[in-house]
């Protein structure tokens, strides 16, 4: 019989999240956040069975968020185009119940939503105390793309004399440090993924796009466009990461130029934020337990 290789049979080392999380408090340079880590697994098959071991981690995690009723969890999911949201989420939440998970997407804003505050129409999505939230894109577009595209705050009407200056985007990032503030108190965990992916990386997915007859549904001319603003976006994100990043609501900034690496670092942060609310199974007091032994009772005759 032939002997085993080294390290054969036993578990691999945990995938560690941590450093990929945005200190509260810390100017964010994204220029040293890369877009690419060395792979967590070995090979393809590694990845596959890497990733479906933690999605049963969270589909039994999310089961008992369900049933213990107290808390919920809000995953928001922002990045450059290409960098894939769309993909992390489907593989990230294969496994969770879909009565229990619900994922919003959100565009242009319609006139209806351009007549309230900004942070309106997201609330409407949020989670209900057991359930899981997915926002593909959020309210952080409003200190993303508009603070590239300042004259989208024109439709918005606002009364604010100083729109579009430093101290207006100061002002929408303390109103979402407050919104996320708020949330967690009443028991909703937030949890931010910034997917960074390359210019180059995303430049390939585009062509992929373009020559794939298959892929060709998912290209925009738009996202072209956008990427003269590259570098404009970038700033954005340094902004807005570095001040909204808090001890309850956490951004982590994902390398994405490797699909599979960061599907497996978003899914272990997701385990990681539910495992720390000491989620449990609702206890029964003695008249349930009575009721229990009743019913049991009559079933048995």
């Amino acid at each position: 019989m032939s002997k085993k290789k080294a390290g054969e049979g036993k578990h691999r080392k945990e995938i560690s999240v941590d450093k990929f999380r945005v200190r509260p408090g810390r100017r964010l340079p994204l220029e040293g956040h890369g877009t690419d880590i060395p792979k967590l697994y070995r090979d393809e098959d590694e990845a596959v069975k890497l990733l479906r071991r933690q999605v049963q981690r969270t589909s039994q995690l999310q089961d008992i968020l369900y049933a213990d009723d107290r808390y919920s969890l809000l995953l928001i999911f922002q990045a450059m185009d290409a960098a894939g949201k769309d993909g992390a989420i489907k593989h990230v939440m294969s496994g969770v119940n879909p009565q229990g998970c619900q994922v919003s997407s959100f565009k242009q804003p319609s006139t209806e939503e351009l007549d309230h505050d900004f942070l309106w129409r997201t609330t409407l999505r949020l989670p209900e105390r057991g359930r899981i939230g997915i926002f593909n894109r959020s309210y952080y577009e409003e200190v993303l793309v508009v603070r590239v595209h300042p004259e989208y705050l024109t439709a918005q009407r606002l009364p604010d004399g100083d729109s579009g200056s430093a101290k207006f985007w100061d002002r929408r990032l303390r109103s979402i440090r407050d919104h996320e503030a708020h949330l967690h108190r009443n028991g909703t965990q937030v949890v931010k993924f910034f997917l960074h992916v390359s210019k180059e990386v995303q430049r390939q997915r585009f062509l992929d796009r373009i020559d794939d007859p298959e892929k060709n549904w998912k290209f925009n001319r738009g996202d072209v466009e956008e990427r003269a603003h590259w570098d404009e976006y970038m700033r954005a994100y340094e902004h807005a990461l570095s001040a909204t990043s808090t001890a309850h609501s956490p951004w982590y900034v994902i390398p994405a130029d490797d699909k599979k690496n960061a599907r497996l670092l978003v899914s272990q942060a997701i385990n990681e934020t539910l495992e720390a609310l000491e989620l449990r199974y609702p206890g029964l007091n003695r008249a349930r337990l009575g009721e229990l032994k009743e019913a049991r009772r009559l079933l048995g005759k």
